[in-house]
């Protein structure tokens, strides 16, 4: 799945091309695009016929264009959200209209520029069809503040730490109070968004930390360093177009990012550590891998012993971890 890099390359394609334009016409191709929009597709398409894209945002993974609508019975303008959720495999692509349409191209937007003038396509292309389009109203970010909005689906979503909006000694205090995995916090969108399987891996290689270490068992510095290496090697991602493991990941321009040559820890199973040489490791976490270095990160220390519980007559055994 596109992770904040890569949906922020793609958000930057947006507003490069597609704000400022007008949506001139809809093709809604197949129900499933529109899953999410439980008006269905029909109302999709109507409803954004005669908008104009004014912005292009982002909050951690999660992309919209906020939209002005000033016909009648469309409600008023700024107030509305495409929400596009690019899924595994999906793509916005913006290409000209007489462009061969893709096979997996399942809404076409046409589109307008200021001046009048027609001939761009804003196509969403997503083969494995985990991905879908859907209208939302925006609301006041309690994260951001009275001035800025946010999709009311979105709005517990916290903020990632490529935003102003973004708290890290926030984020660390709320951490530091839980007891869970270190980076079972680093993945919760409602601590801080934005950081994938991927970039939660580089992030605790470069802090030499195992992913199950408990929150509440690290200090608040470390907690924090954790947090700036998370920050830093996500901008070093989208300093290079993010990162592609799948030649479905494109951006507007139908450009594939490359960080991937620059990765320490994800994917390198059985590959020498970058830092000290010791064949990486991979592990089952959440349904999904983790990979890390055995020297480097060593998993936390666990102390099983079992006992008898002098309480009970039947000698019931029982395992005290500490």
């Amino acid at each position: 799945m596109p992770e904040l890099p890569e949906v922020e390359v793609v958000r930057r394609g947006l507003a490069d091309h597609v704000v400022g334009r007008s949506v001139v016409a809809v093709d809604i191709r197949g129900h499933r695009v529109a899953r999410r929009h439980l008006a269905g597709p029909l109302d999709l398409a109507d409803r954004l016929t005669g908008t104009t894209v004014v912005a292009a945002r982002r909050r951690g993974k999660y992309l919209w264009l906020e939209l002005a609508d000033h016909a009648a019975g469309h409600g008023d303008p700024d107030e509305t959200a495409l929400i596009a959720h690019l899924g595994m495999s999906g793509q916005m692509l913006v290409e000209p209209a007489e462009a061969p349409l893709e096979k997996h191209a399942h809404a076409v937007l046409a589109l307008r520029d200021p001046d009048g003038s027609e001939g761009l396509h804003l196509r969403f292309v997503d083969q494995r069809t985990f991905g879908g389009l859907y209208l939302d109203d925006l609301v006041t970010d309690t994260f951001a503040g009275a001035d800025a909005l946010v999709p009311s689906t979105l709005a517990h979503i916290a903020p990632d730490p490529l935003e102003t909006a973004y708290d890290q000694a926030l984020v660390v205090r709320r951490m530091k109070a839980r007891h869970t995995q270190v980076k079972r916090a680093l993945l919760d969108q409602s601590l801080v968004s934005g950081i994938g399987n991927i970039y939660a891996d580089e992030a605790l290689w470069r802090a030499r930390l195992h992913g199950e270490r408990m929150t509440d068992s690290l200090t608040k510095p470390v907690l924090s360093a954790l947090l700036d290496h998370a920050r830093d090697v996500m901008s070093e991602a989208l300093g290079k177009g993010g990162t592609s493991f799948d030649a479905l990941y494109v951006n507007v321009n139908g450009a594939s990012g490359y960080f991937e040559r620059s990765l320490n820890a994800y994917g390198r199973e059985g590959e020498p550590c970058c830092r000290c040489g010791r064949p990486m490791r991979r592990e089952a976490f959440m349904n999904r891998s983790s990979f890390s270095c055995p020297r480097c990160q060593p998993r936390p220390r666990t102390v099983r012993r079992t006992a008898t519980s002098p309480a009970t007559s039947s000698g019931v055994r029982r395992s005290v971890r500490g």
